[in-house]
Formats: C-alpha cells, sequence, structure tokens
C-alpha cells in the first residue's frame, strides 16, 4: 500500500483517535472474535448482557464490519476539503457521517455489500446500469446483503437513519463503557506520536506506528506492508493516523479515490515490536513447500548436520543440497555455525513454529 505525501507539510499531519472507528473495530471483533484471540475476555462479557433486539440488529448489516470494517466508520476522510479531524466523541462523528453525500454514503456501504472494489465509480444512485450490477452482485452474496442493497439506492436516508440509531444503541449498551476506558491509552498514544513527528520527524513516528509503516529517503511516498495493493496520495489534505486499542492485528490503510488518507494502526500490543514483513512470510513458506526441503528440514530439527551428512542421507550432490541449504538460510529458518573445519546448519525450531501465526497475522494485517 503507497501513500504519496509530496509536498505534504508537517503540521497536515494529524495523530487524533476516533470513537467511531473503535466502534467499528468493537463491532468487528463481536463479529468475528476468531481475529483477535486476546479480546476473548471482553468479546465474551459484551456478547453475554446484549439485548437480544440489538444482538439480531447487529446481524442485519454485519457485513459493513465482518470483513474489516467500512470506511463509513472513518467519515472525516470524506469530508470535502481534506481538512476534517475525528471528533471528540461519538455524537461527533456522528454528526460528521451525516455530513457524507447520498453518493459518498451509498458508494463506500456497496464495497462489502456487494463486494465492489475502490475505484469502480461513483453514479449508484443515477446510473440504471450501475444500480442493477450493484443488485446482481449483492444477490451473490446473499439475501440480506440484497435486502440492505435494494433500500440503500432506492432510500439512502432511511438505511442512514437505521445505521445512525444502532451505533447510538450500541454505545448506549456497551460502547460508552469501552470507550471511557480506552481513550486514555488512545490519547496518550497519539500525544507521544504527535511529539515524535514534532521533535524527530515523520519517519520516526511512522516506525513508532509499526514497523510495517515507512517513509522512503526522499520523504515522499509512504508504503504499508500489507498482501494488499493500493495507491493514495494526500495531495492538499491531511494525512491522518488513527489509534485503535481494539485493532490488533488489523493495520488497515484508507485510500478510497477522492478520500483523505487515514492509517488506522493497533496499539498496546506486544506482538508489534517485530512483526514479519510480506517477503519474509513469503520466503518462509516457499522455502518449506519444496518436498526435498521438508525432508531436510526432518534432520535438522533434530541436530545439526553437515553439507555433506545430508548429501549422504538424501542421496544427492552436495551442490544440490547447498542449493537447498541456501533457499532455507535467505527464509532465516536455519541456522549456521563452523566447528573446526566443519560448517554445521540445524532448523531454527522457535522461527519455523512462529510461521503459522506470521502467516494469520500478515493476511490480517
Amino acid at each position: 500500500m503507497r501513500i504519496d505525501i509530496a509536498g505534504l507539510r508537517p503540521e497536515r499531519v494529524a495523530v487524533v483517535p476516533s470513537p467511531l472507528a473503535e466502534l467499528g473495530m468493537a463491532l468487528h471483533a463481536l463479529s468475528e472474535p476468531g481475529h483477535h484471540p486476546g479480546l476473548q475476555g471482553w468479546v465474551t462479557g459484551v456478547t453475554a448482557a446484549l439485548d437480544p433486539h440489538l444482538a439480531d440488529r447487529m446481524c442485519d448489516a454485519d457485513f459493513l464490519w465482518t470483513t474489516t470494517f467500512s470506511d463509513l466508520f472513518l467519515p472525516y476522510a470524506g469530508i470535502p476539503g481534506g481538512a476534517a479531524l475525528p471528533g471528540a466523541t461519538l455524537a461527533e462523528e456522528l454528526d460528521l457521517l451525516d455530513k457524507l453525500t447520498d453518493e459518498q454514503f451509498v458508494d463506500a456501504a456497496l464495497e462489502f455489500s456487494c463486494a465492489m472494489s475502490y475505484g469502480v465509480g461513483a453514479g449508484w444512485l443515477v446510473d440504471a446500469a450501475m444500480g442493477r450490477r450493484a443488485l446482481e452482485l449483492a444477490a451473490a452474496r446473499g439475501p440480506r446483503q440484497q435486502r440492505f442493497t435494494e433500500l440503500l439506492l432506492t432510500d439512502p436516508p432511511k438505511i442512514r437513519a437505521w445505521l445512525r440509531q444502532f451505533l447510538e444503541d450500541c454505545d448506549e449498551a456497551f460502547f460508552a463503557e469501552t470507550w471511557s476506558r480506552l481513550r486514555h491509552q488512545l490519547t496518550a498514544d497519539a500525544r507521544h506520536k504527535t511529539d515524535l513527528l514534532r521533535l524527530k520527524g515523520l519517519a520516526e513516528a511512522l516506525t513508532a506506528v509499526s514497523p510495517a509503516v515507512t517513509l522512503d529517503e526522499g520523504g515522499e511516498r509512504i508504503t504499508v506492508d500489507k498482501l494488499s495493493v493500493g495507491r493514495t496520495a494526500t495531495v492538499d489534505g491531511t494525512l491522518l493516523l488513527v489509534p485503535t486499542s481494539l485493532g490488533w492485528p488489523h493495520l488497515s490503510v484508507l485510500y478510497r479515490p477522492g478520500w483523505q488518507p487515514v492509517v488506522h494502526y493497533p496499539v498496546g500490543s506486544p506482538e508489534l515490536a517485530a512483526p514479519p514483513s510480506v517477503e519474509q512470510l513469503a520466503l518462509g513458506m516457499t522455502a518449506l513447500s519444496h518436498p526435498v526441503r521438508m525432508r531436510m528440514c526432518r534432520y535438522l530439527a533434530r541436530s545439526a548436520y553437515t553439507t555433506s551428512e545430508l548429501a549422504q542421507a538424501h542421496g544427492m550432490t552436495a551442490p544440490e543440497i547447498s542449493r537447498h541449504l541456501g533457499v532455507l538460510k535467505k527464509a532465516g529458518l536455519i541456522t549456521t555455525r563452523r566447528r573446526g573445519r566443519y560448517v554445521q546448519h540445524q532448523l531454527d525450531i522457535a522461527v519455523v513454529a512462529r510461521l503459522g501465526s506470521d502467516f494469520l497475522e500478515g493476511i490480517l494485517r
């Protein structure tokens, strides 16, 4: 994911907590608890106390927050002028959501109700052919998505009013208490990142956001290491960095055309100390996919072996074994040590054991 920031002034970078974004992440965690094993206790407690009627309503449009969550939870990014910031309260942010045009609202909502990609275009409410296409895509995803999309295209104000009331009810039922507990941590993190911006510059602040977020040497492009591909630019707008306490392992980038870029990043998770790069993850998975290297790993997991010993054990030449060892070493899966005139290789059990969790984090990031 790339964000072009050429010409962006330092004062146009803002680190601000967002109660609406955190509510969106809360709804996501409640719908997909498997993504967030660290929140199991919170999810269990909220679910047990949830009013059945509100729980049913939560399912009516859960496609807006089950996959990750809709850009509708970051409405300030879509306000014209590119200078709007998250509100201090949920009510203020719901007012910002109300300021989006019907076309903006519908376009953002269709992303998950129809599996619609960014950049398909606007005009859903005025172009009959586009509307029919949206309904076809929604029907393929299920009856709830089809009903939601039909109403979204024919009566946007009704869906908007329903969503606002639902979010207000969630706030009253469980989120107000959760936000009162989390906002202090998020405010402190935003203050820390803002101090880094002012004292040490954007590159240092982005590294503190996540090692997966980097600034190029020229200071004109931010790269977010993800398994998805996208590109956006700040142009004359603001770059927003929004912290979340409930979000790990998700590191999200809003890159919707015409909206200001937002990096929604998790805080307070020790697992974020050294997240694997997508390239390193691919190297590890590829290295272990070869049957010869898998058999070699069986030996190397038990003891250290020289190249000659492995060649003899597998009925291969030393150069062939060396090539396979090179792949495993490049992926960081084996260690090498010299004992006198012999060089021994051994599998790094801890690194291999992390591959499963690294893979999961990589695809959820």
